[in-house]
């Protein structure tokens, strides 16, 4: 019986341990800017972080302009938009990462945090999208990014409450509201 209970009590602490592990920051992750350096993205907890794969050859190019007017919106309250360009869908971003920091500053005066040139999808996806693209987070669910553009809304404490199709402008509504919620907190 004592056996019995111990294990039973062994078992019980063992499943409480892995359940309070599976629950991982967003921003658990080494990144490379757009200038080269590597950044802990834990430095952006405590801040309200909309993360963007993006490109500078697509339809969806000028959400840059959205996404700055968000950025400057909101920065004096903790929002920081996060830009990571990705050449996966269509061949939309060539350029060198040089080449990208030019485009988004001359065309859209881009003053977020942007970063070097990854993958988002596949094996050689960067770890930070092999995660957001692993959780099932409304409205858009988990599985492969579809498209540039497509942005994960991460809350203060780094985890990941939202996530939106390439085709929500920064300036739609439920987006905004979302975001907004997340800073009231």
């Amino acid at each position: 019986m004592r056996f019995a209970l111990s294990m039973a009590l062994l078992f019980g602490a063992f499943l409480n341990m892995s359940t309070a592990d599976d629950h991982e920051c967003a921003l658990n992750f080494k990144a490379k800017t757009i200038d080269g350096e590597t950044v802990d993205l834990e430095d952006y907890e405590g801040k309200v972080v909309l993360i963007v794969n993006t490109a500078s050859r697509c339809g969806l190019t000028p959400q840059y302009a959205g996404l700055q007017q968000m950025y400057k919106k909101y920065e004096e309250k903790g929002f920081v938009v996060l830009g990571f360009p990705c050449n996966q869908f269509g061949r939309q971003e060539p350029g060198s990462d040089a080449d990208i920091k030019e485009f988004c500053s001359s065309r859209y005066d881009v003053s977020f945090p942007m970063f070097s040139k990854i993958d988002v999808n596949g094996g050689d996806a960067a770890p930070i999208y092999k995660f957001l693209t692993s959780q099932d987070t409304k409205p858009a669910g988990k599985g492969d990014i579809s498209w540039n553009f497509e942005k994960f809304l991460i809350d203060r404490e780094g985890q990941l409450v939202g996530r939106y199709s390439p085709r929500t402008k920064p300036s739609a509504a439920d987006l905004v509201k979302a975001g907004e919620s997340e800073l009231g907190k």
